[in-house]
């Protein structure tokens, strides 16, 4: 099945139905009076959190929603039908975004989790609605009122504890087809991993926690450069990122370089997300003899000045990989108990979490604007140079916003 993580649809709730004007005709009674019904309500739009969806594929080629319209009234009283609802199921994970406004709608966090984003239009009023003692054969109705459209954008973040971060053929998706029952692809060559992967690591009896791999960075993504920036916002959801160096290289590169390019583009991307706790972590240690990884090890992590956690593990061959998921499953635990004693932690890691959301979201809608601009053969804001600009006109023209 086809990954996808961001579509943008149109929704639209149905009209209410409108009223009916109908007077009272039978036999041997006159002047019945008024019996025109209201109209129906028309149906609202929800979008619905499905724990057994994992993509957004479904909305891929099929862009337009319609809610039911709500039936006109009818006579002797009679209420239109109310239009249907139209629920949307998306994946857990899943934000709603106003296209036109980049407002946030919602966050569909958890399995049944509904959210209104459109409202059906109101009901029109039948006649008998309008009777009086003074008028006692109105003529007046009211139509139904249209229902609410939308032009809305969905962004699907997976949600995991544990984010994987690192270049490509670092060790992620052995690591994580080590520590748990995913499968990934796995290759000796770069770019194996063309979407994130997920993997539930074990720890003991009745703990567990999530992980995700999403595809490596290189040198450049921070401009959009590679598939790996498309794909970090999913690590905005995680509680810890594991920075996997691969202390080996076939290239016989040196392994600080790898680690300070990946922290590097981190921060160009989002400076928050450099901010979130960060451990780092050594693969491919099966490559190098003892005294070798001392060495290696000493050198990234003086390069580095790294002050936080530091691993050594083959993933391969599994060596340190259940030491580290044991210690993982410890953080996680004291960070959870954490939050519930210390408001105040709380209370940052939520500010935290926002500034990563509204960064990662700004970010890739200034890297999508730019590819829009160069299909349209125009420059963006930053290309411009000074001989573009003509010092003679001194007129004030209008001001253009190219928007994707």
């Amino acid at each position: 099945m086809k990954f996808v993580d961001e579509v943008s649809i149109f929704v639209k709730a149905g009209d209410g139905g409108n009223g009916m004007m109908s007077f009272r005709r039978e036999k041997f009674i006159e002047k019945g009076g008024p019996n025109g019904g209201d109209g129906g309500d028309g149906g609202s739009v929800y979008i619905e959190a499905d724990e057994n969806l994992n993509t957004l594929v479904d909305y891929r080629y099929t862009r337009k929603f319609f809610a039911q319209n709500g039936e006109k009234g009818g006579s002797s009283d009679c209420t239109g039908r109310k239009g249907e609802d139209l629920i949307l199921p998306v994946p857990v994970g899943t934000t709603v975004i106003d296209a036109n406004t980049q407002e946030i709608i919602g966050d569909l966090v958890r399995h049944g989790q509904r959210l209104l984003v459109a409202q059906g239009g109101w009901h029109g009023l039948g006649n008998t609605r309008f009777k009086s003692s003074t008028n006692r054969a109105p003529r007046q109705t009211t139509p139904g009122k249209p229902g609410e459209a939308r032009d809305l954008k969905l962004e699907l973040k997976v949600l995991a504890d544990v984010g994987l971060l690192g270049l490509p053929n670092a060790g992620k998706s052995t690591f994580i087809r080590s520590v748990s029952a995913a499968k990934p692809k796995v290759a000796d060559y770069p770019f194996t991993t063309l979407v994130p992967n997920l993997g539930v690591v074990s720890v003991g009896r009745y703990k567990s926690f999530v992980i995700a791999d999403i595809p490596g960075l290189i040198e450049g993504a921070s401009e959009g450069a590679g598939l790996g920036i498309r794909f970090l916002k999913h690590l905005a959801r995680t509680r810890l990122l594991l920075h996997l160096v691969d202390m080996a290289p076939l290239d016989g590169s040196d392994p600080a370089d790898a680690a300070e390019s990946i922290i590097r583009e981190l921060e160009r991307f989002s400076p928050a997300l450099a901010e979130r706790d960060r451990w780092l972590v050594l693969n491919k240690a099966d490559q190098l003899l003892e005294d070798e990884r001392e060495e290696r090890l000493r050198a990234v992590v003086e390069r580095l000045d790294w002050k936080g956690p530091v691993y050594v593990i083959s993933a391969l061959e599994r060596e340190g990989t259940e030491e580290l998921s044991q210690a993982i499953m410890r953080y996680l635990d004291e960070r959870a108990q954490r939050i519930a004693e210390d408001p105040e932690y709380a209370e940052a890691l939520a500010e935290l979490d926002e500034r990563v959301e509204a960064e990662a979201r700004a970010r890739l809608q200034e890297l999508d604007d730019r590819r829009a601009l160069r299909r349209a053969g125009m420059k963006s804001a930053d290309d411009v140079d000074d001989d573009d600009f003509d010092d003679d006109d001194d007129e004030g023209g209008a001001e253009i916003f190219y928007v994707r």
